[in-house]
């Protein structure tokens, strides 16, 4: 069971292409839907803008303060300008992690910020991890999926592969509340000798074990969607792009169906009919079902939330945060981490012992 009491979400209110209007709705629709005690939250931004947002919904103001700042990131300010400066609301909301003042940090504000922010303030988790990987939910045909890295990290070799399949295991077990989630390792066949030296080289360190992972071996694109495991472990630049792929293709089948039922008025009939199923199927793709992407390898908790989320989608995002602060996700990664590096060390070892006999 998951404990809530003393949890706090900081919001940096300011980020994304709406502010206050979306995140503090956003919020208040998280905290109607998770209906947990001891929860609170600080809205970091222009109070001015926040406290009328926020007066719309007493439920949330009662548990709620504002950490007013005028000073914002903007979506396209270059990382290295948000670094420099420390009262941007982006930039307290993490802070309020790293002090303990609050549990996790939610923002939909400006990517390349939210990292570098994040990064400098809170740490990473092991002096080797360079970024943190963002991982993503993923509507499957068996329910919600998990799939990392979608972007942070565009190569990544057989340890920051092991280490994502960790992460994710930590991830896919806090949110979705499965207790041995099963990891794939998305490639281009299923046969060993399939993919590049990274990827196999993961692969046989996986499948002999020693990791704490339910590895289930070699994956597909096409596994993705069919939820042939809970969690999919790639390299950012390929898990973008199968991110932005499915997301397009998701518009592109709506589409499709919306013109298809305004064809002719039998169609029209029949989409009337059919209105209830045909809502609940297109609340099944709707990328904004599954936003909420946690920057993982960090000392604390942040979750990046898509720029042009609507209040129901960064209410997911926040409901994210909450199942993340509320479990022992951290401390999981933490030790799985450790033993990673453990293991690793231990093959290396191994390994040159032979070359020595062999030299």
């Amino acid at each position: 069971m998951k404990k809530t009491e003393g949890v706090v979400i900081a919001i940096d209110a300011m980020g994304g292409d709406h502010g206050p209007r979306v995140t503090v709705a956003g919020a208040a629709q998280a905290l109607e839907r998770e209906n947990i005690a001891g929860l609170g939250f600080q809205f970091h931004g222009d109070e001015a803008l926040i406290a009328p947002e926020l007066a719309r919904y007493p439920a949330l103001k009662a548990i709620s303060r504002i950490v007013h700042t005028d000073q914002s990131v903007a979506m396209n300010e270059k990382p290295a300008q948000a670094l420099r400066r420390k009262g941007t609301s982006l930039f307290m909301a993490i802070a309020a992690v790293k002090s303990g003042e609050a549990s996790a940090v939610v923002s939909a504000g400006n990517t390349g910020a939210l990292m570098a922010l994040s990064k400098m303030i809170l740490k990473m988790m092991a002096p080797d991890l360079e970024r943190p990987a963002i991982a993503c939910g993923w509507p499957n045909l068996k329910g919600m999926g998990t799939v990392l890295d979608v972007g942070a990290n565009v190569t990544s070799d057989a340890q920051q592969l092991i280490e994502f399949a960790v992460m994710g295991t930590a991830f896919h077990r806090a949110v979705r509340g499965v207790d041995k989630p099963t990891v794939g390792l998305l490639n281009v066949g299923s046969e060993d000798v399939k993919g590049h030296e990274e990827v196999r080289e993961a692969h046989r360190l996986l499948r002999e074990g020693g990791f704490g992972i339910n590895y289930h071996g070699f994956v597909e694109g096409d596994d993705i969607a069919l939820g042939t495991t809970d969690v999919v472990v790639t390299d950012g630049f390929t898990g973008n792009i199968a991110l932005k792929t499915a997301e397009g293709t998701a518009r592109f089948v709506k589409n499709l169906f919306k013109d298809a039922l305004k064809s002719s008025p039998l169609a029209m009939l029949g989409a009337l009919l059919a209105a209830p199923a045909l809502k609940k199927m297109a609340r099944r793709v709707d990328p904004g079902q599954a936003n909420g992407g946690p920057l993982l390898g960090l000392n604390g908790i942040v979750v990046k939330s898509h720029g042009g989320a609507e209040a129901w989608a960064y209410s997911n995002a926040v409901s994210v945060a909450i199942s993340l602060a509320a479990s022992n996700y951290v401390n999981d990664i933490r030790s799985a981490l450790a033993q990673v590096r453990q293991s690793m060390a231990e093959t290396a070892e191994v390994a040159e012992r032979a070359d020595e006999k062999v030299s």
